[in-house]
């Protein structure tokens, strides 16, 4: 299981004109979900994205994380993040997990963070849609995080 995370000010996902979730301050997460992953790595990765030090201190570094602040996280479905890119020109998706493993594992994801940060703090995209992400890079900011 991967994730990319963002620290945005401020990201949204639209779907078909209608904006389905959005955020201010926090994280935007990227998730794909490898044919192997299960509800470990579900585990794990969360806990990994809300204890991920991002946020500044009073000191300008990042020594802080989603749970020592009020940042919220955009959760968004992305199964290129399973592709193999290592030879050729065109990506192959044999990594990534079947469409109905890989929903049931991101709604568990979905879940498991609303449980930790409550559900007012998380925001998702929808599974399988044509999504329209927009978001505002704060830094920028992006790391690759991955569990399993």
């Amino acid at each position: 299981m991967k994730g990319l995370i963002q620290r945005v000010t401020e990201a949204s996902v639209t779907v078909d004109s209608e904006r389905v979730a959005s955020i201010g301050d926090g994280l935007l997460l990227l998730l794909g979900v490898d044919r192997d992953d299960g509800e470990d790595e579900v585990r794990e990765l969360c806990r990994k994205v809300i204890a991920y030090r991002v946020f500044p201190d009073e000191s300008g570094r990042m020594n802080r994380s989603l749970a020592d602040t009020d940042g919220a996280l955009l959760v968004v479905p992305q199964f290129t993040l399973s592709a193999d890119t290592s030879s050729g020109t065109r990506a192959g998706f044999s990594r990534a997990a079947a469409p109905q493993r890989a929903r049931t594992l991101f709604e568990a994801f979905v879940a498991e963070a609303r449980d930790a940060l409550g559900s007012d703090r998380v925001g998702a995209g929808v599974f399988g849609a044509d999504m329209k992400v927009g978001l505002v890079n704060d830094g920028p900011v992006t790391f690759l995080l991955e569990a399993g």
